[in-house]
């Protein structure tokens, strides 16, 4: 089998196992590797530390897979049903996070691309990746052809908007390269800048993750800014905001892939039931979803920012008992929470927890808390 032919059938194979779209690309320093390093340097990462301590392996894909020729880089279709109207006591979940972890799913496939690769080419080295390991995925999906980088940063393709996993599969061989998507169509619309409520894009193609509900929601391990809070709006976990106020994505087609169609209750979640689970419990329920990542301890804070903003009256039990949970960060959340609720209990509640509370942070989360309730009366 010629070079030609190998390509050829790898791309076939990565279909049949349903990426929906197979480029390839030579291994090389990525195009957008000093602008990665001035994002760095701008603190953007955050408390996203695995980023700028492996910065300079970013710096070529030898670092992921020794003596690596090629890449071929996949992508794979979330988009299945649409979100479901969230009311007061709900919260919504990024489209990606509703079925089990795309890890789990997508791991398995690339494994069997490898193995069909290794039976075609014993001798050859192949290593699949996802988003765990030090590669710039989007810079080489652009330059197998995959798509343009948007103004939101995200990988977009004309077929398939943004809604779609990256993944990519690195070998030893060298194969057939495609060619670059050079051009970008985003064009003068800055929809996606427009609409973000947290402000988190410092300009077209630049985001600060520090401000990005995303990051607040998943990767901070700390309460988010109070000025940030309010605009996190519903999300218990990611935001599709900015994909979908894309055109893009308007005309991109459902995915029929059943392991990203929502699992029950998770289009919306029902909020207060998440105070009643121990951690055993949410262990249970959540450890092969993307929920597992921030915990039960942060997705308790999210759920109490989303009942602050969002305030539903069947939900105030849950937040009494947010109060007096065991961890700081769920009960300064749900302190915050309570301050926009003007039911007689909610005040009863952080006064009785105010005499007892020994974090210094929480504290100052009652009594703010107790401070805007008097001065909304």
């Amino acid at each position: 089998m010629n070079q030609a032919a190998l390509t050829a059938a790898i791309k076939h194979e990565a279909h049949r196992l349903g990426f929906a779209l197979a480029g390839v690309c030579p291994a090389v320093e990525p195009a957008g590797l000093s602008r990665f390093h001035e994002w760095i340097e701008a603190g953007y990462a955050g408390q996203m530390h695995y980023l700028p301590s492996r910065a300079e392996a970013y710096r070529h894909p030898e670092h992921v897979l020794d003596g690596v020729r090629s890449i071929v880089m996949l992508a794979m279709s979330y988009r299945t049903e649409d979100p479901a109207e969230c009311l007061p006591g709900q919260g919504r979940v990024s489209r990606y996070a509703w079925g089990i972890d795309y890890h789990d799913t997508i791991r398995e496939r690339l494994d069997a691309l490898a193995g069909f690769l290794r039976g075609l080419r014993p001798e050859a080295a192949a290593r699949g990746v996802i988003d765990t390991v030090p590669l710039l995925e989007r810079d080489f999906a652009q330059l197998a052809g995959l798509g343009w980088i948007g103004k939101n940063t995200l990988v977009l393709n004309k077929q398939l908007g943004s809604w779609f996993f990256l993944a990519a599969l690195l070998t030893d061989l060298e194969l057939d390269y495609d060619d670059p998507h050079d051009a970008a169509h985003c064009g003068t619309c800055t929809a996606c800048l427009d609409a973000c409520p947290t402000g988190a894009f410092v300009d077209a193609y630049v985001l600060d993750s520090r401000r990005c509900i995303s990051y607040l929601t998943i990767e901070l391990r700390e309460q988010a800014p109070t000025e940030l809070r309010s605009g996190i709006g519903d999300w218990l976990l990611g935001c599709d905001i900015c994909q979908e106020v894309c055109p893009w994505n308007g005309r991109s087609p459902r995915s029929e892939d059943t392991a990203f169609a929502p699992a029950s209750g998770m289009n919306p979640v029902e909020l207060a039931e998440l105070f009643s689970l121990s951690d055993d419990q949410f262990r249970q329920r959540f450890r092969h979803t993307p929920l597992w990542r921030p915990k039960r301890r942060g997705i308790l804070r999210n759920a109490a920012i989303v009942l602050g903003n969002h305030p539903a009256p069947a939900a105030l039990d849950a937040l009494i008992a947010g109060l007096n949970d065991t961890e700081p960060l769920v009960r300064g959340a749900s302190a915050w929470a309570l301050g926009h609720y003007e039911q007689l209990d909610a005040r009863t509640a952080l006064e009785a927890r105010l005499e007892v509370e020994t974090d210094a942070e929480v504290h100052n989360e009652i009594e703010s808390a107790t401070a805007r309730r008097q001065a909304n009366r």
